[in-house]
């Protein structure tokens, strides 16, 4: 009984761990969108979109309400959004986006991560252009032509609909987000997304190999672990 009860200790402590990191994570970025566009989610769609995102994902309520709070009295940690580019193991591209107090100490975070997986550094721009920032949702269906007709009807701009393994998924560009949610809420009110976010979308894949994917995969972790609310985009040209 010890025994389990050591093992049970521990798997909480970690799942524990785990969510504190999450919380952590959404606080910082719920705080910046509110300072920087104000804290009514009425009138900054993009503090809507993250708390929603984050209720999605457990985040608790007074998380998000102590965020937001703080955010409105003008106190707090002056976190800024920074953006790094490079070449991953293979040639990948890699596109890391951090939120951080202190660009010096961000800076050498993100590099001794490239210089760990032998990648390197490039500059502002050097990657971005070979991807596409796009609106993403994806849903249970498979009846392509009515969602896009349904998306044409209310005027929006669909970069692609596709259907695979009974799911649909539609790509727009991230200034459409709020346009093709609404769409397709108010056509199918029950619509349940399994995936609504924007993300970075490769214009070109090659296959690299397995060697250099696990170097891939070591150096979006050392990212993730390292750079405080990073976030890491991997593909390969």
């Amino acid at each position: 009984m010890g025994r389990a009860f050591e093992v049970r200790k521990a798997a909480m402590a970690k799942t524990a761990g785990a969510k504190t990191k999450v919380y952590s994570k959404y606080g910082k970025e719920i705080y910046v969108c509110a300072k920087n566009g104000g804290a009514d989610p009425d009138t900054n769609l993009s503090l809507r979109r993250l708390m929603e995102k984050a209720k999605k994902d457990q985040v608790p309520s007074h998380v998000i309400d102590k965020a937001i709070d703080k955010a409105a009295g003008g106190a707090g940690e002056d976190f800024q959004p920074m953006r790094y580019e490079g070449f991953g193991p293979g040639n990948c591209m890699v596109i890391v986006d951090c939120l951080s107090d202190n660009a010096n100490r961000t800076i050498t975070d993100v590099r001794n991560c490239f210089t760990k997986t032998n990648a390197k550094l490039g500059a502002q721009g050097a990657v971005s252009h070979m991807f596409d920032h796009q609106a993403i949702f994806q849903f249970a269906g498979d009846d392509e032509d009515a969602i896009l007709e349904v998306l044409m009807e209310a005027d929006v701009d669909v970069t692609d609909v596709e259907v695979e393994d009974g799911k649909v998924t539609v790509y727009a560009p991230h200034t459409e987000f709020y346009q093709v949610k609404t769409a397709l809420t108010t056509a199918y009110p029950d619509m349940t997304f399994e995936t609504e976010e924007m993300s970075w979308i490769p214009q070109t894949e090659t296959e690299i190999s397995e060697k250099m994917i696990c170097l891939c995969l070591k150096s979006s972790w050392t990212c993730l672990t390292i750079v405080m609310t990073c976030k890491t985009f991997i593909t390969t040209r």
